[in-house]
């Protein structure tokens, strides 16, 4: 028997101690959870504001452990490595399958989201969905979920070493995507309305610049970019008014990126966007190259988990933590759960 953590209802979070032990499978690993990263995901779910989401639900897809069970297999994975989960189960059978874009399933299954994830002692998962970690820290194979989404939405951006972007959002994503702009040699310039967090966007994400989106923020950006404004804009806020607002800032001929998501419309001016003939991109999930660009730049010592991890509890305090980290004054970047 072991223990999990169910989000029953809307604000309710009970640990349940008498779960059944995961059943190996062919081509299944069982993994045993040390560290599990809580994001605003798991808030939206606690919340009520997730779309999509039943209940009740074990939550949890930002996931590092132990494999304790494994068969055979053709990533070279073994009893003992230190693993990654990649949570977004794919059905391997639909367009975007076939074109290798996994991320963007037409029936992805996110495990925590969409399915019942790792808020629990141990877990049974495909083993194509492990990516090896032994060469990291347990708090740094926790936090490549994260930082992978914010990898994908560089990779989508076509950004170049030496060019400038402009990261709207200085939240967790945001930042992670800050800081693998510095690793790959380019720039960003972080955009935000609180300066505590602008603050942390130069120390630890090695934001170039930064701007304060209350103060004057277009003229401010045109004057760091000597009026031609960025080539490279991601708005990582999942804010409608920021969203639609980031066309302001993108330059003739350059890409604008949403890696935050918004439940509902969001529109722009079309003369303006074909005057400047701009690139709208989304970007979802992350693939497992994503995955290994936050290895490496973790490896040449890019990303600092230590700094970047603000909040920790052990798995049985939980349930009586969780909602302190809701609270502003908490000043929560990444949490993460100790088992």
């Amino acid at each position: 028997m072991m223990k999990a953590i169910v989000c029953e209802e809307v604000g309710r979070l009970v640990i349940h101690e008498r779960l059944s032990e995961p059943k190996p499978k062919e081509n299944y690993a069982v993994v045993q959870i040390r560290r599990i990263g809580i994001c605003g995901t798991d808030y939206h779910a606690y919340r009520g504001k997730q779309p999509f989401f039943t209940y009740p639900r074990i939550l949890g897809h930002e996931l590092a452990g132990e494999i304790i069970q494994i068969s055979d297999n053709d990533l070279g994975l073994h009893e003992g490595d230190q693993v990654s989960i990649i949570p977004y189960f794919h059905c391997d059978l639909c367009q975007a399958c076939m074109q290798g874009k996994f991320n963007c399933c037409n029936e992805m299954e996110v495990f925590g989201v969409h399915v019942d994830g790792g808020m629990m002692e141990r877990v049974a998962v495909p083993i194509k969905y492990l990516i090896k970690t032994n060469d990291l820290s347990l708090d740094q194979a926790v936090l490549l979920e994260p930082l992978a989404i914010g990898a994908h939405a560089i990779a989508r951006s076509g950004l170049q070493a030496g060019q400038t972007a402009l990261v709207i959002g200085a939240g967790p994503i945001g930042l992670g995507i800050m800081a693998l702009i510095h690793s790959m040699g380019a720039q960003a310039i972080a955009m935000d309305v609180n300066e505590e967090r602008l603050k942390f966007a130069e120390s630890w994400g090695n934001a170039a610049y930064t701007v304060n989106a209350l103060q004057d923020p277009i003229q401010k950006v045109a004057e760091l970019t000597d009026n031609q404004f960025a080539s490279v804009v991601v708005d990582a806020t999942g804010n409608a008014e920021s969203m639609m607002n980031a066309f302001n800032y993108t330059s003739h001929g350059g890409s604008l990126i949403y890696v935050g998501l918004f439940k509902g419309d969001i529109t722009f001016h079309d003369p303006d966007f074909h005057r400047k003939e701009l690139t709208l991109l989304g970007s979802r999930n992350a693939t497992r190259q994503d995955f290994e660009t936050v290895i490496n730049a973790m490896s040449r010592g890019h990303i600092v988990a230590e700094q970047y991890i603000t909040h920790r509890c052990k798995f049985e305090l939980l349930t009586e933590t969780f909602e302190e980290w809701l609270l502003p004054q908490s000043k929560v970047i990444k949490a993460v759960v100790e088992i």
